[in-house]
C-alpha cells in the first residue's frame, strides 16, 4: 500500500518542521556566548560559559593606549584599591549570569570601568546578531539597557 500526501499536508509538514528548527534554534541555552561590540562601541566582550554561567571579559578596547600616560588603560576607578593598576583589557566584567529560558540570562553583575560601579545585570538575546544588556540596581526596571552587536 502507498501512501500519498496531498500538497496541503506537505505544506503543513514542511512549516512544522520549519517552525520546530526555528525556535529550537530560538532557545539555545549558549547563544550569548561570543564576541560583542558594546554600545558605545568603545569595547569588545566575550562572553564565555564556565560550569553553569556566563562571563564577559573585555577582549578589545577602541583606545588602547592611554594619551596622557602612553600606556594601556588601567582600572583605576575600582573600588578595590589593590585592582586600579590591573589593565582594563582582559578585566573580567560580566559574571555569574545563569539562563533563564527564552533566551534570557539573569542574576548576573556587570562591572563598569569608567566609573568603578558594579550592576546587577541580565541580558536577552534579541537574534543571532544583537544582544540586549540591562544594567540596574534592586529592581530592573530602574537601570538601563545597551544593544551590543556580535563581532563572531
Amino acid at each position: 500500500m502507498r501512501h500519498h500526501f496531498s500538497k496541503i499536508t506537505y505544506l503543513l509538514l514542511i512549516q512544522l518542521i520549519t517552525f520546530v528548527t526555528v525556535h529550537a534554534q530560538q532557545d539555545n541555552g549558549d547563544g550569548c556566548v561570543g564576541v560583542w561590540l558594546t554600545g558605545s562601541e568603545e569595547g569588545q566582550i566575550q562572553i564565555f560559559k564556565q560550569g553553569d554561567r556566563y562571563f564577559g571579559k573585555i577582549v578589545w578596547i577602541k583606545d588602547p593606549i592611554d594619551a596622557k600616560t602612553g600606556k594601556p588603560p588601567i582600572d583605576s576607578k575600582n573600588p578595590d584599591v589593590t585592582k586600579r593598576t590591573q589593565p582594563i583589557a582582559g578585566l573580567v566584567n560580566l559574571r555569574d549570569l545563569k539562563y533563564e529560558g527564552k533566551n534570557q540570562w539573569d542574576g548576573g553583575k556587570i562591572y563598569d570601568p569608567q566609573n568603578g560601579k558594579v550592576y546587577d545585570c541580565k541580558i536577552k538575546l534579541v537574534n543571532a546578531n544583537r544582544l540586549d544588556v540591562r544594567g540596574y540596581i534592586g529592581v530592573s526596571f530602574v537601570g538601563r539597557t545597551e544593544t551590543w552587536k556580535r563581532v563572531k
